[in-house]
Parts: structure tokens; C-alpha cells; sequence
């Protein structure tokens, strides 16, 4: 049996965007990243920024005065509309099941590449699912950000730390995971030697290939 669903995590600098859609291009599938974040806000009538910011580690007060100052008067005269229909901002848990939810209804769709929001672990061990990693060491992620970026090495090595501390909280406060391990992800590939296109490849073998073992 074939994946219906890969779900490609990934770690910054790592080339998973350009070997995703490469994946989903062979395969005819749809390839999604920030519709998860549309879908979730849609869903619940709420901003998709508010969305977005759960997932980017602001807090429910640095949320609250993004608002009042997108309103433009901070006077208190007037408030900007509530972004939720309940009159309040919704809860962090509400958020994070929000994105929860946009991940299950995408991947009930089928045919799809999900890209990155942690999708393997909102998914668990489905027999219809390939769980991916795209990684690769911090000095070789760094280098390449430097290169397509034009930043020193020293700051897209700073860039990379902080991606990377960010997924670790991310995946604690969503899914409880402390510390990625081997035992979250069918199959794990690093791009410090293959390429985007390689890594491809390898993800879409994988893909033709998943099922219960015999």
C-alpha cells in the first residue's frame, strides 16, 4: 500500500520545503504549510495571526496588545473588534487544538504532504501515514542559510539555535514531547550530504511502501 499522507517535519535550513514539493509534485498530491494555520483560523472565526502566534511562542498578553495596537488608538476610546466570537481572546489549549483539528481534517482528505506543525505527532502512528524528518547537523544548516541568505555564518548559526530551541518548546507544548527521538518518525533523513532531490527520492520509496510490515 501507498502513504495517503506525509507528514514532513522539518528543522530549519534543512531543504524540506524543496524536497516536499518535489514529493507531492511526483506524486499528484497537495502540498500544505501555512493552510493549516487558514484552515484552523477559518474553522473557529478566529485571526489567523492569533493562530499563527500560538504556534511562535507569544503569550496570551503579547497576543492581547498585538490587538489593541493593530486597533490604532490606545487611548481606550475604542477597542479593535474581538477576533473571536465568544467576545475573548481564545484560550492557548483552544489554539493549539485548533491546529490540532486542521491537521486531522486535512489529512482525512488524503493525497496530501503536510509540511512541518509538528503534523507526524498530531497524526500518531496511522498505517496510512509516513511520518518524516528532514534534518542535518547546525553547521551545515547554518551554511546554508548563510549562502542563500547572504547572512555572516555566526548569525545564521544564532538564526538556527533559536529555530531549534523554538520546535523543542513547540513539540513540548503541544504534543508533551521532551526531546525528538527516532521512535516519532518512520523515517529521518539528513541533508548535511544529500540534496533536496535526493531526499525526495528517498521519502517517496518510503511512501510507496507503507503499511503494516508482514
Amino acid at each position: 500500500m501507498s502513504a495517503r499522507v506525509i507528514c514532513i517535519s522539518r528543522a530549519l535550513g534543512a531543504g524540506a520545503e524543496e524536497a516536499a514539493a518535489e514529493v507531492a509534485r511526483e506524486l499528484g498530491f497537495r502540498c500544505v504549510d501555512e493552510e493549516i494555520v487558514a484552515r484552523a483560523a477559518e474553522r473557529q472565526n478566529v485571526d489567523p495571526e492569533l493562530v499563527a502566534s500560538e504556534e511562535q511562542r507569544k503569550s496570551f498578553f503579547a497576543q492581547l496588545f498585538d490587538y489593541i495596537g493593530r486597533a490604532g488608538n490606545l487611548g481606550g476610546v475604542e477597542m479593535v473588534a474581538s477576533p473571536h466570537p465568544g467576545g475573548m481572546l481564545p484560550h492557548s489549549e483552544d489554539l493549539r487544538r485548533y491546529i490540532r483539528d486542521a491537521i486531522a481534517e486535512t489529512a482525512a482528505q488524503g493525497n496530501v504532504v503536510i509540511v512541518a506543525h509538528a503534523a507526524s505527532h498530531a497524526l500518531g502512528a496511522r498505517t496510512d501515514v509516513l511520518r518524516v524528518l528532514v534534518s542535518g547537523s547546525r553547521h551545515a544548516r547554518a551554511g546554508r542559510i548563510a549562502a542563500s541568505e547572504g547572512k555572516p555564518l555566526a548569525a545564521a548559526m544564532a538564526f538556527v539555535n533559536d529555530s531549534d530551541e523554538a520546535r523543542a518548546d513547540y513539540l513540548e507544548r503541544f504534543y508533551g514531547v521532551r526531546g525528538e527521538s527516532p521512535e516519532h518518525y518512520d523515517l529521518i533523513v539528513s541533508t548535511d550530504t544529500l540534496s533536496p532531490a535526493q531526499v525526495a527520492e528517498v521519502i517517496l520509496a518510503a511512501a510507496r511502501r507503507v503499511g503494516p510490515a508482514a
